[in-house]
């Protein structure tokens, strides 16, 4: 149903794997550790547009949140007016609400896609998802991209004694399962390995919600549903980590391990590059401002005036060209008379003249 994301996931980890294990053996269990570790590495990489429209995104909520609570105050007994109202505030401005979230539903689907294909490698289980296969069918059974001797390689593969698709409440018939692959592993040497990942990354998401929450405005920080999701974020997700930790096959909590370290300096870089950005901005605007201001000393001028002797120059200058086109030296004005404004005579006057004339 979902193969069109477990196959390119399953790409992914096949490559890190073979250049990984290319240095560190096939069966290493570090290499597929770093297999995992540059999986999200990579996925990662590939959201790190969408993840720095959503910082700009949300950086520009916060911003227009006092027009954003004025149209509410506004039209709250007129939702649809209200709806209309929001939408030509967000095209004024140019962002897309959607992109504010776009990231963290794109990564779903990933982390769906690698829990399943690490799970494959071992399907002796009985539970959802899991095919009940013997363990000899289980490893001359390929999964996705990976042949029948990557999964004999991961099964026979540890991590400080630790299987990397074993959990911690990991049924003792599954783990038999490991017996021609290495050995059985123990209860312990599954604990001693996912315990402390579990404890870095529940802390690692603790400290990346903190960052994300001080880097919030004021007015952003006091709007109820806002408190209410930064508390979710700084002590309800990281104890989820804890809970959930023991369910968890160590693979996955490697990626939870390495997906925090890769958004704590995600995030430093890109929040520093964009107040970089700001502060450019507004010291162009002060510079501005500085070369429009009038210097010391010099007296305001009067747009006005200037304007309205700009007019009578340019008048003047008209009736000149007017009377140079027709082979008439202008006058000069005496002194202190008023400019003339270059309109010509009627052709009334100058026929009355002519019959005085005869």
């Amino acid at each position: 149903m979902l193969d069109f994301i477990y196959y390119p996931v399953s790409a992914i980890l096949w490559f890190w794997h073979q250049a990984f294990g290319y240095v560190l053996g096939k069966n290493s269990g570090f290499a597929w550790a770093l297999a995992v570790v540059f999986l999200v590495f990579t996925l990662r990489l590939v959201l790190y547009k969408p993840f720095v429209k959503q910082v700009r995104t949300t950086r520009q909520m916060q911003e227009l949140q006092p027009q954003i609570k004025e149209l509410q105050k506004k039209y709250k007994n007129d939702r649809q007016q209200m709806t209309v109202e929001m939408q030509k505030l967000q095209k004024e401005h140019g962002f897309n609400p959607l992109m504010g979230c776009l990231p963290v539903l794109l990564q779903v689907p990933v982390f769906l896609g690698l829990f399943h294909v690490l799970r494959s490698f071992n399907r002796t289980g009985t539970g959802i998802g899991q095919l009940g296969m013997s363990p000899y069918d289980n490893a001359h059974t390929p999964n996705y991209i990976f042949s029948a001797g990557d999964v004999q390689s991961f099964l026979t593969a540890r991590l400080f004694g630790a299987p990397l698709s074993a959990y911690i409440t990991e049924p003792a018939k599954v783990l038999e399962s490991f017996a021609d692959y290495g050995g059985v592993p123990t209860k312990l040497a599954i604990a001693l390995v996912s315990i402390p990942l579990m404890v870095i990354a529940g802390v690692a998401t603790h400290m990346n919600a903190r960052a994300s929450v001080e880097r919030q405005s004021a007015e952003a920080a006091a709007n109820p549903q806002a408190a209410m999701m930064n508390k979710l974020a700084l002590y309800v997700f990281p104890l989820g980590v804890l809970v959930g930790g023991p369910f968890l096959p160590v693979a996955i909590l490697i990626y939870w391990v390495s997906n925090n370290i890769w958004t704590y300096g995600q995030q430093h870089l890109v929040f520093s590059k964009i107040s970089k950005e700001e502060d450019e901005k507004k010291a162009a605007a002060i510079e501005r401002r500085a070369q429009n201001a009038p210097k010391p000393g010099a007296k305001p001028v009067d747009v006005r005036k200037k304007q309205s002797g700009t007019k009578v120059e340019d008048a003047v200058t008209d009736a000149a060209d007017d009377a140079s086109q027709n082979g008439v030296t202008p006058a000069k004005p005496a002194a202190g008379a008023k400019p003339t404004t270059g309109k010509k005579r009627s052709g009334n006057r100058g026929r009355a003249n002519q019959k005085r004339r005869r």
